[in-house]
């Protein structure tokens, strides 16, 4: 790998914060100056990127976390993803003519649970109060920031549509009428006055840190906060993407007590390092299904920007993807094989398939007693579900267009040796009108399920939708690696790339960050419309055209995207002598790292 880095590697001992914004990672920063830990750090990090980076996640949208105590050198998992209201029936959606869940809008709404899944971390394993960890996120959005240019893009392709149809979301991002200029100030009022009331509300219920932040989760699902969003979704009905206006059907008794949970990660070993991901509800295990598979192949002898290293990956990408759409989801709802689909006999059939062509075809594996699931995957992969493409709204990067939304990512490591990793998402201001007083929309979450009986992925009442969002936590034994990526469904593929050229290869974290990526688009997508495209892959320009050329050779379909495409990577290291390392993405020039 090349030496050559676009920034410095971040180097300290003290702490390291990186995000997909700078002014997040500024915050997690100052939060770990005034003596917090890294989980309050992370708390007051991911607030702050709701508010610059609203295009991308927001209070109504959803949060995984994987974190180790330092304490107890134990890797655990907080899903913050919020379930499908009772009312959320395939038999319902059927009866209004659909096939599939609408991308945006009120009817694909689930449980908003990043709030709560921050509450928790903070609850349990942070050490500063609800007011310092929210200040930053209330400062910010009460005096404003500046704007990022694809915020102020994004809201002005959206304006004609939000002042006809979603007139709460144009009161808040379009002031005065006009969408805000690049990089000028923008403020959200009314989101810093329902985040300064909560913190107001749990402050007179309780004297005492932990009784104030239990208090906050109780206010944003029982309080105030629930009644804006019941009150609202009463009476409401919005265009959605499908051409229809329809009202939701999350109802207060969803809301009332619903509460982020902590689990046991999955994991897996891969040449010396130790992989936690979160469960099936996420697609976190593909990652890891892919590692296992190419556990068998001599990745560590191939030029990492070679053609020979770019077919193997996304081969084997393609093989773990198909096991997605076929078997993952809920796992309290659906009985899902993961013993068998991390299993090295399994990984070697699977590796078999792998050969010197392109598989055009979607080929998820031959599990006994689970054929159906496979057949029903491959058959949905074929089928033309009748939607309009061009309104989707499915999470992307910087060659599609500014109107689809996205995620966002942080990592940050105390002095401590504290460790998190995070990938908020959901509840953009593409996703949903915004809930008038509140000054965010809800999500679109649940259109990840499938209307289809029988199938993991299938919507139910309480269940979690699966998933793009993977944050990662690695160890050696010795040291603890955080990373991710936003990118729907190409967060694993980003991150298992920058991954193996970390393992394999050396170089620092920000020379691996800056090295070209690739992806690959051959599988069924999670967003609305669904589509898949046998064969397609995107590659950045920076990779030999020889390479190229030689991809396409066999028989890959390669769309070279414009510069700096593709990846906007995130990670943190803890070496064993106490030195932190971290590093981000210069792509779309706005992740930072920051440390000392």
């Amino acid at each position: 790998m090349s030496d050559f880095t676009t920034r410095p590697e971040i180097r300290g001992t003290f702490g390291v914060v990186a995000s997909t914004h700078w002014i997040a990672s500024a915050v997690g920063m100052g939060i770990l100056e005034r003596g917090g830990n890294a989980f309050d750090a992370a708390v007051a990090t991911g607030l702050a990127l709701q508010v610059v980076e609203p295009h991308l996640n927001g209070p109504g949208g959803d949060l995984p976390v994987i974190y180790r105590r330092a304490d107890s050198d134990e890797t655990r998992v907080i899903c913050g993803q919020g379930t499908a209201p009772k009312g959320a029936t395939i038999e319902k959606m059927r009866e209004l003519g659909l096939r599939l869940m609408p991308g945006s809008g009120l009817l694909a709404t689930v449980v908003p649970g990043a709030f709560d899944g921050w509450m928790k971390l903070l609850e349990e394993h942070g050490t500063m109060s609800l007011a310092e960890v929210m200040e930053p996120a209330i400062y910010h959005a009460r005096e404003g920031h500046p704007v990022l240019a694809r915020v102020a893009n994004t809201i002005a392709g959206l304006g004609e549509f939000f002042s006809e149809e979603w007139p709460s979301s144009a009161e808040v991002f379009l002031p005065g009428g006009d969408a805000p200029e690049p990089g000028a100030l923008f403020r959200n009022p009314d989101l810093a006055a329902t985040y300064q009331r909560i913190v107001d509300e749990a402050e007179a219920a309780s004297g005492e840190r932990a009784g104030q932040i239990a208090a906050a989760r109780s206010i944003w699902s029982d309080g105030f906060v629930a009644e804006a969003i019941c009150d609202y979704l009463a009476e409401a009905e919005v265009d959605d993407g499908t051409g229809l206006r329809h009202r939701g059907v999350l109802a207060s008794d969803d809301l009332s007590g619903w509460r982020a949970r902590e689990e046991a990660p999955l994991s897996l070993d891969y040449h010396g390092w130790t992989v936690f991901k979160t469960g099936p509800w996420g697609q976190g295990p593909v990652l890891l299904q892919a590692l296992a598979i190419l556990r068998g192949i001599d990745l560590a002898s191939m030029d990492p920007c070679g053609a020979e290293f770019v077919h193997s990956v996304i081969e084997a990408m393609k093989l773990a993807y198909a096991d997605r759409e076929a078997f993952y989801g809920d796992p309290d709802f659906a009985d899902i094989p993961m013993d068998v689909l991390l299993s090295e006999d399994y990984a070697a059939s699977r590796r078999a398939l792998i050969t010197d062509r392109a598989s055009l075809e979607q080929r998820p594996g031959k599990i006994p007693g689970y054929e159906h699931l496979a057949e029903a995957a491959i058959t949905r992969a074929a089928t033309d579900f009748g939607v309009d493409a061009t309104r989707s709204v499915e999470p992307t990067m910087a060659h599609l267009t500014e109107r689809r939304g996205d995620t966002v990512h942080l990592d940050v490591i105390d002095r401590w040796g504290n460790v998190v990793s995070a990938t908020p998402s959901g509840g953009w201001l593409q996703s949903s009108p915004v809930v008038p007083g509140l000054g965010f929309p809800l999500n679109s979450r649940a259109q990840m399920f499938w209307l289809e009986q029988g199938v993991p992925a299938a919507l139910r009442p309480g269940a979690r939708p699966r998933t793009t969002l993977t944050p990662s936590i690695a160890t050696d034994g010795t040291r603890w690696l955080s990373f991710g990526t936003p990118g729907g469904d190409q967060q694993d593929q980003w991150q298992l790339i920058w991954f193996l050229r970390f393992v394999h290869h050396g170089g620092n974290l920000q020379a691996n960050m800056d090295s070209p990526l690739f992806h690959s688009t051959h599988f069924q997508g999670s967003f609305f419309p669904r589509k898949a495209e046998p064969g397609h892959m995107l590659i950045e320009p920076s990779f030999a055209p020889e390479v190229i050329e030689d991809l396409r050779g066999r028989g890959h379909i390669v769309e070279v995207t414009e510069p700096w495409a593709i990846g906007r990577l995130s990670a943190a290291l803890r070496e064993p002598d106490g030195i932190l390392r971290a590093a981000a993405t210069p792509r779309l020039m706005q992740a930072y790292a920051v440390g000392r």
